[in-house]
């Protein structure tokens, strides 16, 4: 039960009876063949809504959900001065042509490179990149032997529980980071803003440890001035592919509007 504890106190000492768990949602899942879970706060209630407890207290690679944090230490220690400070491209050619060039950390953020991110833990250093994961108790803390990938490699493990509570605190500037770096990643993670809704989020792909294709979609959406941290993780058959990178969005908006948002009366 610790990691269940961990959801409690982490946003704001909720009690059990704070928590509804939705099974519904895993129709959303079933759907696109995948599996997951997902679990959403909302700030005004103070109430929780889950799908599979059980899974969301687990933890696994945060891929590149990772790159939040890994945006606010950079900032934080000066290793980037604003999300505009260009990161140098390492000169590999990669698959997709928008990362084999120089980017600012708002461009590599937003297209998700990974050797940017690569060259900013390696400016970062396995010393100060340990001091933050202890300071933020981010998962299990484990950097292991390459700090250069060790969110990627499955090193570094977080639970689907501790990401929400990260992008909680984050919505509310309530890290140990300076309000101007939250609020810079804040606006790096915007993907739709408009009059209805405001949403949110960094994605993540990886594999678990029986090699089946994983996402993550860590962030929130804000309807009427209220604010819904939320998370997704999910996995899918290796048959499957590459279905999962557009199968993790499509489930989200099933699930978000199935609880009923983009209507603009949540």
């Amino acid at each position: 039960m610790r990691y269940l504890f961990v959801l409690f106190l982490s946003l704001a000492g909720c009690a059990v009876n704070n928590v509804d768990i939705d099974e519904s949602l895993g129709r959303h899942f079933e759907q696109e063949g995948a599996r997951g879970t997902f679990g959403l706060f909302d700030n005004s209630r103070g109430r929780f809504t889950i799908y599979d407890m059980e899974r969301f207290r687990q933890r696994i690679s945060p891929a590149s959900t990772f790159k939040i944090t890994h945006a606010l230490i950079g900032l934080q220690t000066g290793r980037l001065t604003t999300d505009s400070t260009v990161i140098p491209w390492d000169g590999t050619l990669r698959d997709r042509a928008e990362w084999n060039q120089d980017l600012s950390l708002y461009r590599a953020f937003r297209v998700s490179s990974f050797s940017h991110f690569q060259t900013l833990a390696r400016s970062i250093g396995r010393d100060t990149m340990q001091y933050w994961l202890d300071t933020l108790k981010y998962g299990n803390r484990q950097i292991g032997r390459q700090v250069d990938s060790f969110w990627l490699n499955n090193s570094l493990r977080i639970s689907p529980d501790e990401q929400l509570g990260l992008v909680k605190r984050l919505y509310f500037r309530q890290l140990p980071f300076r309000a101007s770096v939250q609020e810079s990643v804040k606006k790096m993670m915007i993907q739709e803003n408009n009059a209805q809704y405001q949403l949110a989020y960094k994605t993540g792909l990886g594999k678990t440890g029986q090699d089946m294709p994983m996402a993550w979609v860590a962030g929130w959406i804000e309807e009427n001035r209220h604010v819904y941290p939320f998370v997704l993780q999910l996995d899918m058959p290796a048959s499957m592919g590459d279905a999962i990178i557009e199968a993790r969005i499509r489930i989200l908006r099933a699930i978000l509007e199935d609880i009923g948002f983009f209507r603009g009366r949540m």
